[in-house]
């Protein structure tokens, strides 16, 4: 049986190598071997004690954070509602009651 990958067009499995590229006999499509080796590149974003988080779950913060230019605390224990997930340090985008919009760090909340 091949080893080759399905083809991302039409999910046909008649695939077959030439040089550096994979074909499609049944629609035509190629494409390169390197893009099918990279593979997915969706991160999965997990909390402090390893759980998986999604979009619009709910955390609690599990430390004392100071909110850099001001002299605001988001303290142990405060809940943050329907939190959205993007790349960067700070991967959680929320707004936190009393204090207004904000970046957080996974590492530092825990799933509810």
């Amino acid at each position: 049986m091949s080893k080759l990958p399905k083809c991302p067009q039409c999910s046909s499995e008649y695939t077959y190598e030439d040089g550096n590229m994979y074909i499609c006999p049944e629609c035509g499509h190629e494409w390169n071997k390197d893009s099918v080796a990279e593979g997915p590149s969706e991160r999965i974003f997990k909390d402090a004690h390893g759980n998986i988080l999604y979009d619009g779950d709910a955390v609690t913060v599990i430390k004392d954070l100071k909110v850099k230019g001001s002299s605001l605390v988001v303290k142990v224990g405060t809940k943050v509602k329907n939190i959205r997930l993007i790349e960067g340090d700070h991967d959680i985008d929320c707004k936190i009651d009393g204090i207004g919009a904000m970046k957080l760090k996974s590492t530092f909340v825990k799933k509810t």
